[in-house]
C-alpha cells in the first residue's frame, strides 16, 4: 500500500523526509509510464509532480484516494485544477521557492541578448577575430518591460535595478496599493512593449494569456528589443517570434519553455538560423539551491496536509 507517489526527480533529502511520515513510491521516470502511474495513483493519497506529469482525465479519475497533489513549481496548467475542486483534492504549487533562480536567469539572458558578444565562441575558436559584429548594447539605462509583476517578477525588477535599469511593468491582477509597485512603473501591455528594451515574461498559461505575445505585439515592440520567457511556452506565439527575428525587427529572444515539450526535430527546426537566439531545456528555475527549496516546500505541505487528514 502506498500513501504517496512521487512520479518525477525530487531531491533526495525530501524523499527520504517525506518517507519518515509515510509510505513512499518514487519512480523519477514515472510520468514515462501512465499505466503504471495511474496503478500506483489508485493507491494513494497523494501525489508529487513537476511539469510532465499531466493530472487529469483517468489519472484523477482512477486516483479515489487521493487527498492532495504537491507541485513542485508554480505552473499548474499540468494538473486539471477545476476537477481537482470538484473532488477536494488540494494542490499545493511551491510559490515563491525557485523565484530567485527564474530571476537570475531572467536578467542574465537580458544581459546576454543585449550585449550579443557571448554567442561568439565558435568563430573565435575558428581562427577569424569578429569584434565589430559583436559590438553591444549596455543594461544601464535601458528599459524592462516586466509582464506578470509576481514573486519572479519581483525578483527580476530588484536585479534589474542594481544594473541601472528602469523597469515598468504589467500585471492587471495586482492591486494599485500593492508595495511591489514601488520597484516598477505600472503601464499597461502596450505601453510596456512600446518602451521597453527588452520584455521578460512571467505570466501562468491560462486562456486569456495563450499567445499574448503575437504578431501584433511583436509589432508593437521597440525595433531591436529583445524578449526572455521563462513562463510558458504557449505564452508566446513562436511562428510570430521565428518571423519577427527573421525580419529583424526582434533583436533577440530567449526561450526556456516552447508550446511542446519536449522540442520535436520539427518545432526546433524553425529556430534554425536565427541569430542571437538563446534556447534551453525548461530549466531556468532549476538550480542546485532552488531544487532543495523546491523539494522541501512541497514535502512538507504534502506531510502537513496528510498529518491533518489521519
Amino acid at each position: 500500500m502506498t500513501d504517496v507517489v512521487i512520479s518525477e526527480f525530487t531531491a533526495p533529502a525530501a524523499v527520504e523526509r517525506l518517507s519518515a511520515h509515510a509510505r513512499v513510491h518514487y519512480d523519477p521516470t514515472l510520468f514515462e509510464k501512465p499505466d503504471l502511474l495511474a496503478e500506483f495513483a489508485a493507491q494513494a493519497r497523494a501525489l508529487v509532480v513537476r511539469n510532465r506529469t499531466q493530472v487529469r482525465g483517468g489519472l484523477l479519475e482512477g486516483a479515489a484516494k487521493l487527498v492532495c497533489i504537491g507541485r513542485q513549481g508554480v505552473g499548474l496548467d499540468n494538473i486539471d485544477m477545476a476537477a481537482c475542486a470538484r473532488r477536494g483534492v488540494t494542490v499545493y504549487p511551491a510559490t515563491g521557492a525557485n523565484a530567485l533562480a527564474v530571476a537570475e536567469y531572467a536578467v542574465t539572458a537580458v544581459l546576454m541578448l543585449l550585449r550579443g558578444a557571448y554567442q561568439g565562441s565558435d568563430r573565435v575558436a575558428s581562427g577569424t577575430w569578429p569584434r565589430p559584429a559583436f559590438i553591444g548594447r549596455e543594461t544601464a539605462g535601458k528599459t524592462l518591460g516586466i509582464v506578470g509583476l509576481g514573486d519572479i517578477g519581483r525578483q527580476t525588477a530588484r536585479r534589474a535595478a542594481a544594473l541601472g535599469m528602469e523597469a515598468v511593468a504589467c500585471d492587471p491582477y495586482l492591486d494599485d496599493a500593492d508595495p511591489a509597485w514601488a520597484l516598477a512603473r505600472r503601464v499597461s501591455l502596450g505601453e510596456l512593449l512600446s518602451v521597453a528594451d527588452a520584455v521578460s515574461l512571467h505570466v501562468p498559461l491560462t486562456a486569456e494569456t495563450r499567445h499574448l505575445i503575437g504578431p501584433d505585439q511583436f509589432a508593437a515592440m521597440r525595433p531591436g528589443a529583445v524578449i526572455v520567457n521563462t513562463a510558458r511556452g504557449g505564452v508566446v506565439d513562436e511562428a510570430a517570434l521565428v518571423e519577427a527575428m527573421a525580419s529583424g525587427g526582434l533583436g533577440g529572444a530567449a526561450l526556456d519553455v516552447y508550446e511542446t515539450e519536449p522540442l520535436t526535430a520539427a518545432a526546433a527546426a524553425r529556430f534554425g538560423g536565427l541569430k542571437n537566439l538563446i534556447l534551453t531545456p525548461h530549466v531556468a528555475g532549476l538550480t542546485v539551491e532552488s531544487e532543495v527549496r523546491v523539494s522541501t516546500m512541497v514535502v512538507d505541505k504534502v506531510i502537513s496536509h496528510l498529518a491533518g487528514l489521519a
